[in-house]
């Protein structure tokens, strides 16, 4: 809950009659990932001008208010070739419709159109340079940038220019890139950011599957999409009439297409809260990982002992959706540790009403927190109560939260968080820029914090308990970035950067 406001979602698809159409629903899946505006465009050949064209559209919005025409599908977007953004904005503005996604522009050699997830670390050096060469700005995304030094690519065809491109950019950056003849998926080195590549059947007879990319695997389950693997990263991939391929220039640097200097560092911020349950992101299931972070928490923030209420055993309750899981591992550890506790549900949320950080300005963010949540009292009442969330960010959300259990009638309010203290700002696609702005650092100590929030008790999962249920469930702990609990960032990053720094 008042979580950071993080990156988007990504669809594209390749070699479908449908492919618009597979494309929204894919971003209906992706919506969690952004609801500021939605946009797909596609490539088709247009017989009058004797040449391809991307028709578009995007607008401010959810995907279902964008789209909603049913000949939009018929008449505009046409194509076996199309690529679908949802966003919310880390870089530049969130009212400024010129930096709705996906961009399209054209150049001597066709036509690009780019979607994108992530922030370049370096943007703010790109920018200098090309404002030297005297480049003209259309928005104050950092995504534009690419498709200036692409332009710009001195290298022959429009993939090896976008190769060229990519070579320039540090940071994250998960992309999905259309061209007239192809279809292009792209992740930094370090892999920040999810993508993962699925098929479909050969349609009406095709002799080729059809192509899916996808910020995650949510998005393939809603069209019927296998899941293939994931885009490695550091990976560019191409996809065109002759199948797909991995393609670099320089060479191939260590298996990968763009040089990776310091590993892999994927956001484990994925696994804490952004990527929905049902997805697969880095190659394990979000939601195995998460009921391992509940798990950890169980030992490293017990369930309290009574000391008020009606001696029953304590209510844990999630808030929910984000944290539902690992509040089943945090439970299910707690009665194995002979701590014992119930799971219930105390708080209902209202579905209609979205993600509360994704709102822009805090203001509108605390009014949707009283339109979103319902304590359920006579769950509550007279009850020790455990809340567990996903974690803490500002805090604001968790404070009003609690603030409703109380006055429900909780005989005690308890809060375990299953990630660590934020305290350091995101400079990978995620929107807490000041290290003021975090509750960890501006009310300072646990207990501080605690008393903040209203709460008897407040409890963390450290990042050593974090690390421990990643490797536990997938992988080795060396290859995800933990910057935002730990201050260890992996890519050097611009500091003060002001997302709407570039707007006029």
């Amino acid at each position: 809950m008042d979580k950071p406001r993080d990156h988007c979602g990504l669809f594209g698809v390749y070699n479908h009659p449908d492919a618009a159409r597979l494309t929204y629903f894919g971003l209906h899946a992706l919506q969690h990932r952004g609801q500021e505006s939605a946009g797909i465009v596609t490539s088709v050949y247009d017989e009058a001008k004797g040449r391809k064209v991307m028709p578009v559209l995007k607008d401010f919005g959810l995907v279902l208010d964008v789209f909603d025409n049913k000949d939009e599908f018929d008449d505009t977007l046409v194509g076996d070739a199309a690529i679908g953004h949802t966003r919310y904005s880390t870089s530049g503005s969130a009212t400024n419709p010129a930096n709705i996604q996906p961009f399209v522009v054209h150049d001597r050699e066709g036509h690009f159109a780019l979607a994108h997830n992530g922030n370049l670390s370096n943007a703010r050096a790109i920018r200098d340079q090309l404002v030297e060469k005297g480049t003209l700005f259309n928005s104050s995304s950092d995504t534009e940038l690419i498709l200036h030094l692409a332009a710009q690519s001195r290298e022959a065809g429009p993939v090896a220019r976008m190769v060229d491109a990519l070579h320039q950019c540090q940071g994250a950056f998960s992309l999905v890139i259309l061209t007239d003849d192809a279809l292009i998926a792209a992740r930094d080195p370090n892999g920040f950011r999810p993508l993962a590549l699925g098929k479909l059947p050969p349609a009406d007879g095709r002799e080729h599957p059809a192509w899916v990319v996808a910020s995650e695997t949510c998005a393939f389950d809603i069209v019927g999409a296998e899941y293939v693997r994931d885009i490695e990263p550091g990976e560019i991939l191409v996809i065109d009439r002759e199948g797909i391929q991995r393609v670099g220039t320089g060479g191939d640097f260590n298996g990968v297409c763009m040089p990776r200097k310091d590993g892999v560092s994927q956001c484990v911020f994925e696994y804490v809260y952004f990527s929905r349950p049902d997805s697969k992101i880095f190659g394990a299931t979000v939601d195995k990982v998460r009921r391992k972070m509940g798990k950890r928490l169980a030992h490293d923030a017990p369930v309290p002992h009574i000391e008020k209420g009606d001696g029953k055993r304590p209510i844990v309750m999630s808030v929910p959706d984000s944290s539902n899981t690992a509040a089943i591992g945090y439970v299910s550890e707690s009665n194995k540790m002979g701590h014992r506790c119930k799971l219930d549900i105390g708080l209902i949320r209202n579905h209609y009403v979205g993600r509360t950080f994704i709102s822009p300005g805090q203001s509108t963010r605390e009014q949707r927190v009283r339109t979103k949540f319902n304590p359920i009292r006579g769950v509550l009442e007279g009850r020790v109560v455990v809340m567990v969330d996903d974690s803490i960010v500002r805090g604001t959300t968790a404070r009003q939260l609690v603030k409703m259990v109380r006055e429900a009638g909780a005989a005690e309010v308890h809060f375990r968080s299953a990630s660590p203290p934020v305290r350091w700002p995101c400079f990978y696609g995620m929107d807490f820029p000041s290290r003021e702005e975090l509750a960890a650092n501006k009310h300072g100590a646990v207990d501080a914090i605690a008393e903040w929030l209203g709460v008897d008790s407040l409890g963390y999962l450290s990042v050593e308990g974090m690390l421990d249920a990643v490797e536990e469930a997938h992988e080795s702990r060396d290859r995800y970035c933990h910057a935002c609990f730990s201050g260890t960032y992996p890519v050097p990053v611009e500091t003060g950067v002001v997302k709407e720094e570039n707007d006029w």
